[in-house]
């Protein structure tokens, strides 16, 4: 697996691992029926830089790595991650996480927050916390789950 920055020729590749996920409504506080230029847009708004893993030339996964917060917060990255469906538990995550925290620390941030990791994605949630994550603050009933209802969002940080 290769992880590489996303190229204009790959926002099909991508539109495809991140359109179900958002459709499914589970893991981002998108609309469900988000479009996919809008999708693409939020995927590459500007400050964000993207990534994809490649297998065998097929984009299996993308993430973001942008500042967190403006000015005084922008020393924190934060960072957006999907899988494809039919490659999840092949390490296609943690390897995109790895490479994010060695991208981040190459552009000088000096910790990583994710503000928004849906308590009902435990395997999300085990993942960052193996890599090194600690869940710093919980917001009570702040998703809308399709399945579960209203569950919480986990605030989760380390320091790179």
């Amino acid at each position: 697996m290769q992880i590489r920055p996303a190229r204009d020729d790959d926002k099909p590749a991508i539109w495809a691992v991140i359109q179900p996920v958002f459709s499914a409504g589970e893991t981002y506080p998108l609309p469900r029926d988000i479009v996919e230029a809008d999708g693409l847009a939020y995927w590459f708004t500007p400050g964000h830089e993207v990534f994809v893993a490649e297998d065998e030339g097929r984009v299996v996964g993308t993430y973001y790595l942008r500042a967190n917060q403006k000015g005084g917060g922008a020393h924190v990255a934060n960072c957006g991650y999907i899988t494809a469906a039919d490659v999840r538990g092949r390490g296609v995550a943690r390897t995109m996480c790895g490479h994010s925290l060695a991208r981040a620390r190459e552009r000088g941030f000096r910790a990583m927050q994710f503000n928004f990791v849906v308590s009902t994605n435990t395997r999300a949630v085990k993942l960052w916390q193996a890599m090194g994550f600690e869940i710093v603050g919980r917001l009570p009933a702040a998703f809308a789950h399709p399945a579960h209802g209203h569950v919480d969002a986990l605030v989760m940080f380390r320091t790179l």
